[in-house]
């Protein structure tokens, strides 16, 4: 029996999880609340293939928590369990499998005494407060212990591989400007400098390589392997759909620092990934950048794969039960830390290019009907193109609603007004909206494609980020630049932008001032509800449905509401205020985060308030305003 090491490996695990000087007073018995802790067992059977094969778990019991959590297969004969303790107190587990002969993966157990951080301690780091959940009302996200959580996120999808590397968790200088040799470390600091606090990507991107073949490839029975982003400057000799003049660029390779990939490799399928057999060394240094997320305070918003992988995976594979059996061993893996998990990276539901999204909902059904979801309870939704209820609808394994990438203009926002009125409520916000830098005419505004970090360009983010949150995305807001796909050093850019180029944007550094603005009144945001309606005119003659000038947005409460203007949105008069009493409007400046002087101003009989004139605006000058009025 291996009982014994187990609980010896137990001890040196949490201890080692412990780097900071304020926490060295800890116990070998103890472990922080919060803090990823790990239990490890070794199997004394040899599996043909232990990833398939063998299903296992602790049970966890702790205060006001008893629960499967289940493990993973780390290679060889390794099984890791993660965990975290929910509160403080004693904390109990014991070893379970499917494979009940197999002495090594059942009945080891063990305890511990949780204890909580100390106030300097959360302080250095928010997900000490716990992890985020819904308000108590639905519409918002906060921390365990009720702290608010506001997401200010940004999507880098690629940042699981070697594009951004991992150079052993050391911070750049505090004066660091992105540039050339960026590294995961660099850019995850310069990003929590402006005020971000989350980082969207995708863990693998099986059946992507730079190969012979084209970015968009199909094998020899027409199942398409593989949708995938260009590797510019790197032609495809063996490309089966071509560009008009008959060539074609491979795909972007996705391997990690060390060369190694998600999954096998299937032999004499042009390079297709064998989903039913994981690669653990690729996921032990995708470990390594999780950690590092949870140390610098982030959360990640953490996708399985992207769409294209569905029509070879569904052909070639038992896709239900192998799909449910990938999102677990993630969930297992990475459900130990604060995120929201998004199950599928749905950007386009394309009938050559993805599965529908009621085959996506069927698998991950079944993976919750299976394995039970989430053990602690994080959020759980999907990357859309349009809008997770309209895809979805209200499907038992989403508890967080979103839209995205589609219509990236004024379109989108009844899809968003629409999650905000659910019954039951969940929280809401806008994952892939306007990237900046991303000339894509298809996707802009009124087919209008800016310079790259133009004003223009710039306003068009600022836009879509006020536009969503007062749209009812009162969970936050995610930016994105056309460095999606993270083009970094040693590659032509081609016609997106390099990475370090794309995060010194001066819109992604006014995602900040978004935060700043919303949170103004402390979690008084949390309550607001949809007003816009209210607003007379709402829109100007500037406005168009697929663009994003001449409208005028606003949530509000009984003493609190939240407005904002787009570009040559026109002057206002607001209806649903009290009677004869007095407001004060106060101007905000959405490009330097500024608030003006507060302005009183007192309704008429009616409860209807005429706005004031906008700071600078007018002529050929055409400005944004956001602005708040409190009784």
């Amino acid at each position: 029996m291996r009982l014994p090491v187990l609980g010896l490996l137990f001890t040196v695990l949490v201890l080692a999880s412990i780097i900071s000087p304020a926490s060295a007073a800890l116990r070998s018995d103890e472990a922080h609340v919060w803090d990823v802790q790990e239990v490890v067992a070794e199997a004394q059977h040899v599996y043909a293939n232990p990833y398939t094969d063998v299903v296992t778990w602790i049970d966890l019991k702790g205060p006001g928590f008893e629960k499967c959590v289940y493990g993973f297969w780390d290679g060889g004969l390794t099984f890791r369990y993660r965990f975290v303790a929910t509160a403080p107190g004693t904390w109990q587990w014991r070893i379970g499998s499917n494979q009940p002969s197999d002495a090594g993966l059942n009945g080891g157990n063990g305890s511990f005494r949780a204890v909580p951080w100390t106030q300097a301690e959360i302080e250095a780091n928010p997900n000490r407060h716990g992890f985020i959940r819904a308000t108590a009302n639905g519409h918002a996200l906060q921390y365990a212990d009720g702290t608010p959580f506001f997401l200010v996120g940004d999507t880098w999808l690629a940042a699981s591989t070697w594009r951004l590397p991992y150079r052993g968790g050391k911070a750049p200088p505090a004066d660091y400007v992105p540039g050339p040799r960026i590294s995961f470390e660099d850019a995850v600091t310069y990003r929590e400098r402006q005020g971000f606090n989350s980082i969207s990507f995708i863990s693998a991107f099986p059946n992507w390589a730079a190969d012979s073949y084209g970015a968009t490839f199909a094998d020899s029975k027409g199942v398409p392997l593989r949708n995938a982003w260009e590797k510019f400057g790197v032609w495809a000799p063996n490309a089966t759909i071509t560009t008009a003049d008959g060539a074609t660029t491979t795909a972007k390779d996705m391997q990690d620092e060390n060369g190694d990939l998600a999954f096998a490799v299937t032999p004499n399928h042009g390079g297709m990934a064998d989903f039913d057999r994981v690669n653990p060394a690729y996921f032990q240094h995708l470990d390594l950048k999780m950690r590092y997320l949870a140390d610098q305070g982030f959360i990640a918003l953490f996708e399985p794969v992207r769409r294209d992988t569905g029509p070879s995976w569904k052909a070639y594979f038992d896709f239900n039960a192998s799909y449910a059996r990938y999102v677990e061993y993630l969930a297992a893996r990475y459900g130990a830390y604060n995120l929201i998990f998004s199950g599928i990276h749905l950007d386009w539901v394309s009938k050559q290019y993805s599965l529908t999204a009621e085959e996506y909902n069927t698998a991950l059904n079944g993976w919750l009907k299976t394995y039970g979801g989430l053990p602690f309870g994080q959020p759980m939704t999907s990357l859309i193109d349009g809008s997770t209820y309209r895809q979805f609808g209200q499907a038992p394994w989403i508890t967080m609603q979103t839209v995205g990438n589609k219509p990236r203009d004024h379109g989108i926002y009844p899809f968003l007004e629409e999650i905000f009125r659910l019954n039951p409520a969940v929280p809401g916000a806008n994952l892939e909206p306007y990237y900046a830098g991303w000339n894509h005419e298809i996707d802009h505004p009124a087919g209008e494609a800016p310079a790259p970090d133009s004003d223009r360009d710039d306003y068009f983010a600022r836009s879509m980020m006020y536009g969503s949150v007062l749209s009812g995305g009162l969970s936050g807001h995610v930016f994105g630049t056309g460095a999606y796909d993270v083009t970094t050093t040693g590659e032509p850019a081609g016609w997106r932008p390099y990475i370090w180029e794309a995060l010194r944007y001066k819109s992604g550094g006014q995602m900040q001032y978004l935060r700043r603005f919303m949170l103004s009144e402390g979690t008084a945001y949390q309550d607001l509800k949809l007003a816009s309606e209210a607003i007379h005119p709402r829109t100007s003659s500037a406005y168009r449905p697929n663009g994003l000038d001449g409208q005028a947005y606003m949530m509000r409460s009984d003493r609190l509401a939240l407005l904002y203007f787009e570009s040559e949105a026109a002057r206002v008069r607001i209806d649903g205020f009290a009677s004869r009493t007095v407001y004060r409007w106060t101007w905000f400046d959405p490009r330097g985060g500024q608030w003006s002087k507060a302005i009183s101003i007192k309704t008429d009989a009616q409860g209807t308030l005429a706005a004031p004139a906008f700071p600078v605006g007018g002529g050929e000058i055409f400005l944004d305003w956001a602005a708040k009025v409190v009784r």
